[in-house]
């Protein structure tokens, strides 16, 4: 008889240790407090718009392996879209003057000593402050590890790893920001092609998912939300015996040879789990929608364009077939902010970068996530737990635990595939 693992919660982190549990042989149930799969990475269908939108802005990069690897898993690696060059174009609000980065596609960074490949009026030796930042001691920010002020911070390395870390940069881990630039701008161009989900973060990462699943016999069962966390046994030999949920009248019991994953928020970990370290200091995003037909122009030469812009009030901006979306990074500030008034402040950017008339504004949505991201911040990576708990039967997933990267998708796939690694193979570390 196939093992039992039971996979407590249905975000992309759940997802993933779902799917890599049956692709291993593994019979699953998978557990989701909601009514819906993805938990933050999700789309609905917007009334107001009339298309459907995601709940929030993901930067995804083709250096994502563990990402990638997952799409290709579910049957929907052509989901994603966007450059064939790793190109990644820039946009001035303050002077608006625009300019593409042309990274070179091998490990060398050929591209520095090419003008127009680079950041106007730089020179390649302005992008030496750069290097100590890899070299950072562990507990130092960004701000702390390099000199983070000039032309090449400004209109480059800010811009950037604000849409990467969903932060003010200058107070960012060094740690987290370094070890995200390893796996892809310093692994050469073609890791880090900036890709967009053409058709909505769902279609790409959880419907098929779910179809999958579904196929291979998985028990999907959502509004099941965790309610407790039954232990037995002493010392080396005490484990996860139970499961209990809300509107349950017994709890499941946790077979001998069960596991159990537990893909859920750090404040659900932390009520769950005795002793389990999580972070609690959170940065919110905003993401704005506007409906159009994307012009001809520079911003939209492809379906998936990415921009990112400097001195703006929002940080980005993605060109789909029937929208403009930009999305402004650690957005706090907004939180108390109408949102007609956040639209109408960031549209004007918008039409600068699609070259389209300020007046009118199109139909807009804002969407605001108070807790996007746990805060990328020195203080809070030490908060975050590893994958493997005492209990040999239980393991941790999620963005906000041990991956090593700031919360992102790729973080939290791989968290998920890696707390499987763990439950079927308990002497193995990925």
């Amino acid at each position: 008889m196939s093992r039992l693992v039971h996979v407590v919660g249905a975000g992309l982190a759940g997802l993933a240790a779902a799917v890599e549990a049956q692709r291993r042989g593994a019979r699953v149930v998978l557990h989701e407090a909601a009514p819906h799969a993805g938990g933050r990475c999700r789309s609905y269908f917007d009334a107001k718009l009339g298309v459907t939108i995601d709940n929030g802005g993901h930067l995804l990069l083709s250096g994502y392996h563990a990402t990638l690897a997952y799409l290709r898993a579910i049957g929907s690696a052509d989901a994603l879209v966007g450059p064939t060059q790793p190109e990644y174009p820039f946009l001035d609000i303050a002077s608006g003057q625009a300019w593409t980065i042309r990274m070179s596609p091998g490990r060398l960074p050929r591209w520095l000593f090419d003008a127009d490949a680079r950041v106007p009026a730089t020179q390649p030796s302005d992008y030496l402050p750069m290097l100590p930042l890899f070299f950072a001691k562990p507990g130092r920010t960004i701000g702390e590890s390099m000199r983070a002020r000039g032309r090449v911070w400004d209109r480059l390395a800010r811009p950037l790893l604000r849409a990467m870390l969903n932060a003010d940069p200058a107070e960012a881990s060094a740690t987290l920001a370094a070890n995200l630039l390893r796996e892809t701008v310093a692994a050469g161009g073609q890791a880090c092609r900036p890709l967009v989900a053409r058709n909505g973060l769902a279609h790409a990462f959880v419907e098929p998912a779910l179809r999958l699943l579904q196929y291979g016999g998985a028990d999907i069962r959502l509004g099941a939300r965790v309610a407790g966390i039954g232990y037995s046994g002493t010392d080396s030999k005490e484990r996860v015996s139970s499961l209990a949920f809300e509107n349950a009248s017994e709890p499941i019991a946790v077979g001998a040879g069960d596991g159990v994953v537990l893909a859920v928020p750090p404040d659900a970990a932390r009520a769950l789990v005795p002793g389990v370290a999580a972070p609690d200091e959170f940065r919110a995003s905003v993401t704005v929608h506007f409906a159009v037909d994307v012009p001809i122009a520079p911003i939209a030469s492809a379906s998936g364009r990415l921009t990112f812009f400097a001195n703006g009030v929002a940080d980005c901006l993605t060109a789909t077939d029937d929208r403009l979306t930009a999305t402004v990074a650690g957005a706090d500030r907004l939180l108390a902010t109408p949102h007609d008034e956040i639209a109408a402040s960031v549209w004007p950017e918008v039409a600068k970068a699609a070259r389209m008339p300020t007046v009118p504004m199109p139909p807009w949505q804002v969407v605001v996530e108070p807790r996007a991201t746990f805060a990328a911040v020195p203080s809070q990576e030490g908060q975050r737990c590893a994958t493997r708990t005492r209990w040999p039967n239980f393991t941790l997933a999620g963005d906000w635990t041990a991956t090593g990267l700031p919360a992102t998708i790729e973080g939290a796939i791989r968290s998920g595939q890696k707390a499987v690694d763990l439950l079927l193979n308990p002497s193995m570390e990925r």
